[in-house]
C-alpha cells in the first residue's frame, strides 16, 4: 500500500508533528510506504496548495491528512486535494474535535479590513466570519472518506458539529511507543511532573497556585513533594505569546514561595522523555479551555503528554478540559474541574494521603499502554486504510 500522509513533522514543534512522525515510522514497520509532500511547508495554505498540485500522483493508493493545532496548510491541502483527485480516498485525523481548524487563512471583506488593528477588534471578526469558516469546514469533513478522533467524546462532538454519519467517524486513540517498565520512585519526596509545551492556556498558573495553597494549609507538607516543569519552551501555536511566559511563570513562583519545590527541564530531547517521565510518580496537566474558542465551539481533543504518561507507565491527574475525563476514566488518574486551583490542591493533598494511590495508577496506565503500542495502533490504521481502498470514486 502507497499513502500520501498530510501532516506536519519534526522539526516542527507541535505535538501533531511527534505524532505523524510516530505514525509514520508505524506504518512504514508494516510495509506502508509512506509519502510526505509537505514535508518542510511550514503552515502556509498556499505553499500547501501548490505542493499538492506539483506532487506526482500516480500510484497513490490513498491520502491521509493530520488536522488540529491551530494549523491551516493541512485543511487547504486536503480540499486541494479533493478538488484535483476527486476519486482519490481521502481520511484525515481530526486532533482538536468538534471542529477542523476552527478560523479561515483569510477573513472575508469587510471584516479583512480590521487585520493588524489593535484587541478585539481582529478576534470580534473572526467571531463574526465564524459561519462562513464552520461552513467549509463542513463541507470538507463530508467530502473526506473517514475522519478518525482519538476518543469516543471526540467522535461524538465532530459527528453532531460537522453533521456527520456516525460511520463516517472512526475511533483510534493515541499510539504510544512501548517503553521498558520502570518502578516509581521512593515516596517521598511525591514527584509532580508539568510535561508539554509551555504556553499560556495549558494552565501552569492553576497548577502552582494549587501546590501554593496546599502547603498554606498543610505547611508540614513543603518537603514532602517536588514539581518538575518540563517540555517545548517555543511551540509552533496559533496565538502569540505575547511576552515572556516563562519569565512571568518564574515571577509566579517566587511570589509564592515555591522555588525550592520547582525544577525546570526544558526543551528535552525525544529520547530523554521516558527516563524523564519515569523519575516522577504522576503526571499533572491543568489544561484550561481557551475563551476565545469557546465563542466558536468545543475543543475535546486529547494530550500526547498525557500519552507519554501512559507510555511510561504513570498516573495522570487532569482537569476536565478536552476529553481528558475519558482517558483517565479507566483508573490510571484522577480529574479536576479547569480553573479550580482548590479543587486540584485536594487531588494532590489526597495523592499525599494515599501513598498507593501512584502506584494504583501506574499498574493501570501499563495495562492501557499495551493496548495502545504504535504497533498495534499501526495495524488499526491500516486495517482503516484498508477499507478506505475499497470506497467508490467520487463523483467530481
Amino acid at each position: 500500500m502507497r499513502i500520501a500522509l498530510l501532516a506536519p513533522l519534526p522539526p516542527e514543534q507541535t505535538g501533531i508533528a511527534d505524532y505523524a512522525a510516530h505514525l509514520k515510522q508505524a506504518l512504514e514497520a508494516k510495509g506502508v510506504e509512506v509519502m510526505t509532500p509537505l514535508a518542510g511547508c511550514g503552515n502556509e495554505p498556499r505553499d500547501a496548495e501548490a505542493r499538492i498540485a506539483a506532487f506526482d500522483w500516480q500510484g497513490i493508493d490513498l491520502a491521509h491528512g493530520e488536522l488540529g493545532g491551530g494549523r491551516l496548510a493541512e485543511f487547504h491541502a486536503l480540499r486541494t486535494l479533493r478538488q484535483l483527485r476527486p476519486e482519490l480516498p481521502l481520511s484525515a485525523t481530526v486532533h482538536d474535535p468538534e471542529r477542523l481548524v476552527w478560523r479561515r487563512a483569510q477573513l472575508p471583506w469587510p471584516l479583512s479590513l480590521v487585520q493588524g488593528m489593535p484587541s478585539p477588534l481582529p478576534q470580534m471578526a473572526t467571531v463574526m466570519a465564524d459561519p462562513l469558516c464552520l461552513s467549509e469546514e463542513r463541507k470538507l469533513a463530508q467530502s473526506i472518506d473517514r475522519l478518525v478522533t482519538l476518543t469516543q467524546t471526540g467522535a461524538g462532538y465532530l459527528r453532531r458539529r460537522m453533521r456527520l454519519p456516525t460511520e463516517q467517524v472512526r475511533v483510534i486513540a493515541h499510539g504510544n511507543q512501548r517503553i521498558a517498565e520502570v518502578p516509581l520512585p521512593p515516596a517521598e519526596p511525591l514527584r509532580l511532573l508539568y510535561f508539554g509545551f509551555i504556553y499560556r492556556g495549558k494552565g501552569i498558573e492553576d497548577l502552582l497556585d494549587a501546590l501554593a495553597l496546599l502547603l498554606r494549609r498543610q505547611p508540614s507538607l513543603r518537603g514532602q513533594l517536588r514539581l518538575t516543569l518540563a517540555g517545548g519552551s517555543e511551540p509552533e501555536t496559533a496565538f502569540a505569546p505575547g511576552g515572556s511566559y516563562l519569565d512571568e511563570l518564574r515571577r509566579r513562583i517566587r511570589g509564592e514561595g515555591l522555588d525550592e519545590l520547582i525544577e525546570w527541564d526544558l526543551d528535552v530531547p525525544a529520547a530523554a522523555i521516558p527516563a524523564l517521565i519515569q523519575r516522577h510518580h504522576v503526571m499533572v496537566l491543568p489544561y484550561r479551555e481557551s475563551k476565545k474558542l469557546r465563542l466558536l465551539g468545543s475543543m475535546r481533543g486529547t494530550s500526547g503528554a498525557l500519552s507519554w504518561a501512559v507510555a511510561c507507565g504513570r498516573g495522570v491527574i487532569t482537569s476536565d478540559a478536552r476529553s481528558f475525563a475519558e482517558e483517565v476514566a479507566s483508573g490510571n488518574g484522577a480529574m479536576y474541574p479547569q480553573g479550580r486551583a482548590d479543587a486540584l490542591a485536594e487531588q494532590l493533598a489526597r495523592l499525599l494521603a494515599e501513598p498507593g494511590l501512584a502506584a494504583q495508577w501506574a499498574e493501570r496506565a501499563r495495562l492501557i499502554a499495551a493496548e495502545r503500542a504504535w504497533d498495534i495502533t499501526a495495524e488499526r490504521f491500516v486495517r482503516h486504510f484498508e477499507t478506505l481502498r475499497e470506497v467508490m470514486p467520487h463523483v467530481a
